[in-house]
């Protein structure tokens, strides 16, 4: 599923098969990830540089838009892939802080209030992204993640709905797949990220970026958002937008 009816570019090509070349490669740590780009229960959108003005614009029209398209698809494996063209942050911090931005102008443009699935306070170990009514499970990839997972060519942030781990949960089947991920992550990698906990124990917006957090770092959300500084003059969204 394409997040725009605009002309898939050049670039929106590369971003695509960098992406299945990451996610479907035999040692990658997430298969719920894998299933969904093995069944293309997915929708793909190219933006400007994360935590702009135009980017939080653009998605949250393809967010809403995938919220609509999202139980149709009929899997309990869908995700919205957002994938950010511009600069890319230096290191973990400056992502980190990025993602906040662009979390933050997401929230300003949601049309719907907060989802009851979940709390609005990042402090709060039931906390959870919502959009359009809907909560979701944010994951952030980037060049320079020390979680080998979480690496990626382009900044990317990965949207995956809460009902659809409830819903694994009440057919008995989170606890298993949990594992099975956990398992692979340790052989990728040799270790856990010690910011993992199941939602409700600490607050999710913990691992958001995949850094490894200090023990009191806060989520900044949801504060006003952060301005960003615009792209290069001349750049366009490769899927239309701007």
């Amino acid at each position: 599923m394409q997040a725009d009816h605009g002309p898939v570019t050049g670039f929106a090509r590369q971003v695509h098969r960098a992406l299945l070349a990451t996610i479907l490669a035999p040692d990658f740590s997430c298969v719920a990830a894998r299933a969904a780009l093995n069944t293309s229960t997915y929708a793909l959108g190219c933006y400007r540089e994360l935590g702009s003005p135009e980017a939080g614009a653009a998605l949250a029209r393809d967010l809403a838009r995938f919220c609509g398209h999202q139980d149709a698809m009929q899997s309990g494996f869908t995700s919205m892939i957002a994938v950010f063209g511009g600069r890319v942050p230096a290191d973990e911090h400056g992502f980190e802080e990025r993602l906040w931005a662009q979390l933050r102008a997401l929230h300003a443009h949601d049309p719907q209030p907060y989802s009851s699935e979940i709390s609005a306070d990042p402090t709060d170990p039931k906390f959870g992204f919502s959009f359009n009514g809907r909560g979701f499970f944010v994951i952030g990839l980037h060049p320079h993640s020390s979680r080998v997972a979480r690496t990626f060519a382009y900044p990317a942030l990965v949207f995956n709905a809460h009902r659809q781990f409830q819903a694994l949960r009440d057919r008995g089947r989170f606890e298993l797949l949990q594992r099975a991920v956990r398992r692979r992550e340790l052989r990728l990698q040799g270790s856990l990220n010690p910011t993992l906990a199941n939602h409700g124990e600490a607050s999710e917006a913990r691992q958001y970026s995949g850094r490894a957090v200090e023990a009191d770092w806060v989520a900044p959300f949801p504060d006003e958002p952060v301005a960003v500084p615009e792209s290069p003059p001349g750049a366009r969204c490769p899927f239309g937008h701007g």
